[in-house]
């Protein structure tokens, strides 16, 4: 059993808080707030052994002989003794969860169930558990307990928490609803260290780099703080700076999340704390390495060059590392500020069809999208002319993908959703879903079709929510054993913002109709002959093979039926099996060629070839008459009842005695 975690003061869980998480990397358990002596240090480093600066001491001085050895101070064992006490702090905590999850379900039955005998076992373990558990939590109810732990324990799991918030498909809405209360933030680190940081990754003073920095952070998370400058060219930039000894944090909890997400797995499977942690470690492992949220403006950029209206922040790719970004700054206003009102009405239907259009083309077209969308991610930048408002997106080091074949189901199930065609949408998002062991895949569906009908029934009295829809239909899949991927709940993260910012301008916003609006334009785009064309030529080496092999097919497959209407069925009993495999590549192979627009010319051939031996497999596996057996040589049967020489499988005569073989 996990040793108590009891506490005497509830403040016992602030104090942790600030500095349980740290002191489990080896450091010495102080607060990351409380700043440290301005001696320029980066935190997580070893501190200089010369606190004056004057170097080490003179030879003969006291101390020199002990200072001579470049190994004084070297200790293998370090990051292991680190490692090590985090692992305990880790399991720590969560052995507390399990423990004090018991205790609020004891506490939370009816009182008819605690009652005499009743649930006496259950009742004595929770008694048994209390004293193990912290004072400040034991009398919590879970979600809170987990969100208390998820704070205590730093950073990175406070970052799982908020993935954790957004996976309603998988976890129940009270423990959601709780973890989306999660701040992301720490006290902004020393101003000294954030330029030590910037002239190690950037070579340079930070004087030569910009001509002027702000020493106040315009914000500070947990892993990263941001700095207002200004380069030699005049240009207002922001720069973005990683705290020191984040990474390694970071990475080692990580670490210790797969394993513990392997116990979890097996403890709670229904729950898929497996695969929420497999997804949250790839999303955190970019976001703590800046070159990919480069990437990511860079690319966003590409995919909106002919969408002038719609900004990404240019990236300063000479003043940028991994470590340190420095990207335009973009002002305008935030759509949740005060300053949205004094907008004109023209302005606030632009800010609604420009941020509609940009969040539907991000999911449904290039499937690439900002998968950490809220208000503060925003910016309205006002023009002289309400047609001259533009939007912008920041903070882009988030962002989900869909994969190709993914990005179409989710293209085609948004479009039958507006248009109302609630039984095509549940049969395109099953499509993208995985199938748990024991899922009930035709009870998802059902059960899909019944709510979006049901929401789309009071639509007709007022608008209602898309989001919300597709938030409850992914919903359903948890309690069918169908999983989808996080990407699709970071789409609905997206929608919501969309929601929630066009209702905040617009009261009387119809969601569905400017959502239609959008995804029609998209939709028709897909399937416009220019789109159908480039595909076709992007899967032309595959179709020139196929059409470079259809005469020897052909010709195979003639012969071969020419052999079934002469020849004596083989005795390989595999025959027939490999005939089917073969009908079964080429009517695959038609319906690509349909699919994907091919012409008619290959891909009926594939067809009728593939029903032509699909045909010809099932007569060969058939047993016709009088295909009992072959007769022997000396006419007995070697397969079937006796009769004249040569006769196959032939009844025995009345009254005669059956061929012993």
């Amino acid at each position: 059993m996990a040793p108590s975690e009891s506490t005497s003061s509830p403040s016992g869980a602030e104090e942790g808080s600030e500095g349980e998480w740290a002191a489990g990397q080896g450091g010495n358990g102080r607060a990351p707030d409380r700043p440290t002596e301005d001696t320029g240090a980066i935190p997580g480093e070893r501190a200089s052994a010369f606190p004056s600066g004057d170097g080490p001491p003179e030879d003969g001085a006291p101390g020199a002989s002990r200072q001579s050895s470049p190994f004084t101070d070297f200790d293998p064992l370090a990051p292991y003794r680190g490692a090590v006490r985090r692992f305990f702090t880790v399991w720590r905590h969560v052995a507390g969860l399990l423990m004090g999850g018991h205790i609020a379900y004891v506490r939370s039955l009816p009182a008819v169930q605690k009652s005499g005998l009743r649930a006496l076992g259950k009742r004595t373990l929770a008694a048994l558990l209390q004293p193990f558990v912290r004072s400040d939590l034991r009398d919590r109810p879970f979600p809170t307990q987990l969100r208390r732990r998820l704070e205590i324990l730093g950073p990175t799991f406070t970052k799982l928490g908020q993935i954790m918030a957004i996976r309603e498909d998988l976890l129940p809405e009270p423990i959601t609803e709780e973890l989306g209360s999660l701040m992301d933030h720490l006290p902004p680190i020393p101003f000294e260290q954030v330029q030590a940081i910037i002239e190690r990754e950037l070579g340079a003073p930070v004087d030569e780099r910009f001509r002027a920095m702000d020493p106040d952070p315009l914000g500070a998370a947990s892993i990263a703080q941001v700095h207002r400058a200004t380069t030699h060219d005049g240009d207002d930039v922001v720069v973005k700076v990683i705290k020191p000894g984040i990474r390694d944090v970071v990475t080692s909890d990580l670490k210790l999340l797969q394993f513990f997400g392997g116990f979890l797995q097996w403890l709670l499977p229904r729950y898929q704390p497996k695969q929420i942690i497999e997804e949250f470690s790839a999303y955190t492992r970019r976001e703590i390495d800046f070159d990919y949220e480069a990437d990511h403006a860079e690319i966003f950029a590409a995919n909106f060059q002919d969408a002038p209206d719609i900004v990404f922040p240019d990236v300063y790719r000479d003043l940028s590392t991994g470590d340190v970004l420095t990207m335009q700054y973009l002002g305008g206003i935030r759509p949740n500020s005060r300053a949205v009102l004094d907008l004109s009405d023209a302005e606030r239907q632009r800010v609604v069809d420009l941020g509609a259009s940009a969040i539907i083309r991000m999911l449904y077209k290039d499937g690439f999208f900002h998968a950490d969308l809220h208000a503060g991610n925003l910016k309205i930048l006002p023009g002289e002319r309400p047609e001259d408002l533009k939007i912008g997106f920041i903070d882009l080091g988030m962002v989900g993908r869909f994969r190709a074949d993914i990005k179409r189901r989710m293209l085609y199930y948004y479009y039958a959703l507006v248009r109302g065609d609630v039984e095509s949408a549940a049969r395109y998002l099953l499509d993208m879903a995985r199938v748990g062991e024991g899922g009930d895949p035709q009870g998802f569906r059902r059960a899909v079709s019944d709510m979006a009908r049901h929401f789309l029934m009071r639509s007709k009295k007022g608008s209602i929510s898309l989001a919300q829809v597709i938030l409850q239909s992914l919903s359903l899949g948890a309690r069918y054993r169908i999983f989808f991927p996080v990407e699709m709940t970071l789409m609905v993260k997206a929608l919501v913002t969309f929601e929630g910012v066009g209702r905040t301008l617009d009261p009387d916003l119809d969601v569905v109709a400017v959502s239609r609006r959008h995804v029609q334009r998209i939709f028709r785009e897909r399937f416009s002959p220019f789109t159908l064309g480039s595909e076709l030529l992007s899967n032309a080496p595959e179709l020139v093979d196929v059409a470079l092999e259809l005469p020897q097919l052909l010709t195979s497959g003639v012969a071969q039926f020419e052999e079934t209407l002469t020849d004596e069925p083989p005795s390989d009993p595999l025959a027939g099996l490999r005939s089917s495999v073969l009908a079964g590549g080429c009517i695959i192979g038609g319906v690509i060629a349909a699919v994907q627009g091919g012409p008619l010319w290959l891909s009926i051939p594939l067809f009728v070839i593939g029903g032509g031996l699909a045909g010809w497999a099932r007569e060969r596996r058939r047993p016709g008459p009088g295909r009992g057996g072959r007769a022997g040589p000396a006419g007995g049967a070697s397969g079937g009842g006796g009769g004249g020489p040569g006769a196959r499988g032939s009844p025995p005569r009345r009254g005669a005695p059956a061929a012993a073989g």
